[in-house]
């Protein structure tokens, strides 16, 4: 019974009419081991002394400026349609043509010509520039030494920050872009107060992490969240870098250049 009130609290009262018959005795057996698994899982977390850790990551997203280019098959199809129209299209006498032809000779007509969409940044390949890829959607990496790893080589990740009892994971993402984005509200927006993804330590992409990063066994159990962001301006300069030796903005395509197999497969399907 217990069980049961603790499931229709969690679930709301709208969704608590719904919870009869044999749908209450499955949800209540899927609260029930849920409870069991959960206290299993901190049984073990406290017999191997381990402490647990809680990273949030910031995905900061630059969507794209220009329209992508139409694929062939979407422009052969067009071209189909336009030419399957044109045999059933109204025919008009040749004096109204002319007429409405003439109607416009003397108005000043400008000559549009749009801008490049290829760039210097683009021609250059300056991932430092947000002035590139203007199709693409682009996402801000760093290279520095992220958390739980104090020594070796700095490696390439999302800007993170360790939680330390803020009132929100969502607040804690935002701290990570604390040191790096002077004005967060004017410049960043911060797509839900959901993650967007989530690293457990059992995942083949998080034990990439591990090895990449050398974590002692001190560390304990690392959970990694990761909060989509966007970028509400054209150019963001940012502040202060002393924490990080570089930076870049990447599209989903080249994640592989920058993050370990197992890693890179587990943020591409995140992406999408």
């Amino acid at each position: 019974m217990v069980a049961e009130q603790q499931m229709a609290k969690l679930l709301g009262s709208s969704a608590r009419r719904l919870v009869g018959g044999s749908l209450r005795q499955d949800v209540v057996g899927i609260w029930k081991g849920a409870r069991r698994g959960l206290s299993s899982s901190v049984a073990a977390l406290d017999a191997s002394g381990a402490e647990e850790k809680i990273v949030a990551a910031v995905v900061l997203e630059r969507l794209p400026v220009v329209l992508p280019p139409v694929p062939p098959a979407v422009s052969e199809f067009k071209s189909f349609s336009f030419e399957w129209q044109q045999q059933y299209r109204r025919h008009y006498p040749q004096e109204f043509l002319d007429a409405s032809a003439n109607r416009g000779e003397d108005d000043e007509i400008g000559v549009y010509e749009p801008a490049p969409t290829i760039t210097e940044a683009d021609q250059t390949n300056d991932q430092r520039s947000l002035k590139r890829a203007y199709e693409k959607r682009l996402y801000l990496i760093v290279r520095g030494k992220p958390f739980g790893k104090s020594q070796g080589e700095p490696v390439w990740h999302f800007p993170e920050k360790e939680y330390a009892k803020e009132p929100s994971l969502r607040q804690c993402a935002e701290l990570a872009l604390g040191p790096i984005v002077e004005d967060i509200p004017k410049s960043v927006y911060f797509v839900g107060n959901a993650p967007c993804g989530f690293l457990p330590s059992e995942t083949p992409a998080f034990k990439s992490i591990m090895t990449r990063r050398s974590l002692k066994k001190k560390t304990g159990v690392l959970q990694k969240f990761f909060f989509k962001s966007q970028l509400l301006v054209n150019d963001l300069p940012l502040a202060d870098l002393k924490k990080y030796e570089d930076f870049a903005w990447i599209s989903k395509h080249e994640l592989s250049d920058y993050f370990e197999p197992a890693e890179a497969e587990y943020l591409n399907k995140m992406l999408q």
